[in-house]
């Protein structure tokens, strides 16, 4: 399957760095390097945000690069597009347009062609401005000041796209479809626990359960994951608890018994007593 992206940033290119590790020969167009730019710096803003990250996204990627509002890109283009089988983009459909590229306007030129569009928002929501950071706060996935530890909503959006990219490869039936991704779906899709109220304060893996928790130890803090029934008794068992019934590890006092034995505890403590009892955890040390 041959794909041409003209997606920047990040959802498409890792969109794209998927396809290929999975055997499709990716071509991506990029526009002109920014006049004065350093040496080195393409026009996808990413090789400047982050070379590091840049390089591995574009791993076996064949990148080009067009001027898209010139005749001479256009034409550079339209010889791609002529031999590929899908096209990935991530501007906003008013920008398609502009380029020729919108759906209508690219079936009727390459009808052999799919297209899969991300993005910001589904809808009439797609022309407005937007990133990770926004969706993220539209379905409430942001706590505190403090920023999200990755761009989930862009990583989500990037399996999303991928997936939607094999669906028209795969399911067409000979023919070329049109499919939209949106990030703020995608961020959508990953609030769903919290929107059942699974990670909700107080609800087992919000916090409630004693054995599902971020605690301190003695030189660091580890993330405890002893959620099951099984995995609990074990953890009961080693800490010195009596567990009589399955309430127990909502009750606050397990809470604080927990607290205060792992608080005696090093890292390396807890990474012998893990092995030894089949007890799910991970050390974070200082």
């Amino acid at each position: 399957m041959r794909i041409v992206s003209l997606a920047l940033n990040l959802p498409g290119p890792a969109a794209l760095m998927r396809c290929q590790a999975m055997g499709a020969s990716c071509i991506k167009i990029e526009p002109p390097t920014p006049t004065g730019a350093t040496p080195g710096i393409s026009g996808d803003p990413m090789s400047s945000y982050n070379p590091q990250a840049y390089t591995q996204l574009h791993l076996g990627v064949r990148v080009l690069t067009a001027d898209l509002k010139s005749d001479k890109g256009q034409q550079r283009l339209h010889r791609e597009l002529s031999k590929a089988d899908l096209l990935l983009t991530s501007f906003r459909p008013s920008a398609l347009r502009k380029l020729g590229l919108d759906w209508k306007s690219l079936h009727k030129t390459h009808p052999q062609l799919s297209q899969v569009a991300i993005v910001g928002a589904p809808g009439a929501g797609a022309e407005e401005p937007g990133h990770d950071l926004t969706y993220l706060a539209q379905t409430d996935l942001l706590t505190g000041l403090n920023l999200p530890a990755t761009l989930y909503a862009d990583m989500a959006g990037s399996l999303m796209a991928s997936e939607a990219m094999l669906l028209a490869l795969m399911q067409r039936g000979g023919k070329a479809v049109f499919m939209e991704v949106a990030l703020a779906d995608a961020a959508s899709y990953l609030a769903l626990p919290r929107a059942w109220g699974l990670s909700a304060t107080g609800a087992p893996v919000g916090g409630g359960h004693a054995g599902y928790k971020l605690y301190a130890c003695k030189d660091g803090r580890v993330a405890l994951a002893a959620l099951e029934p099984h995995f609990a008794a074990r953890l009961c068992k080693v800490a010195g608890l009596e567990r009589p019934h399955v309430n127990t590890m909502f009750e606050a006092s397990t809470h604080q018994a927990i607290a205060k034995w792992l608080l005696q505890k090093t890292c390396e403590m807890l990474n012998a007593l893990a092995i030894e009892h089949d007890i799910p955890l991970q050390t974070l040390p200082k």
